[in-house]
């Protein structure tokens, strides 16, 4: 299996302006959990999720969610490690593929 993974979601308890028809950014975290543990198992991934109005006092979330209000990001903004794979809508399947590019194969 892959290295560690740090998978980290940005997004608030209120829907973005052009995400009306969306489920919220904590559903879609908690849907990508549940869809990247059925493919690849539990083990290689750590799961964060960031509040962008209340984000932890650590520089790297704190200063990424300034980042996602001020140049109006559709969130949830998903990150693989440092990379944006999802914006607004996150495709399952290009979350996979970053996964898949860092080493991690699927559970047969």
């Amino acid at each position: 299996m892959g290295k560690n993974i740090q998978l980290t979601v940005y997004g608030a308890e209120v829907l973005c302006p052009s995400c009306v028809n969306l489920p919220s950014s904590k559903e879609q975290y908690e849907w990508l959990q549940a869809a990247i543990g059925r493919k690849f198992g539990e083990d290689a991934i750590q799961y964060k999720y960031i509040d962008i109005f209340k984000p932890p006092e650590e520089s790297q979330y704190k200063e990424f969610a300034e980042r996602v209000v001020e140049e109006d990001m559709f969130y949830p903004v998903v990150l693989i490690d440092d990379e944006i794979v999802g914006e607004g809508n996150p495709k399952l399947k290009t979350v996979y593929k970053a996964l898949e590019e860092r080493g991690l194969e699927p559970q047969a």
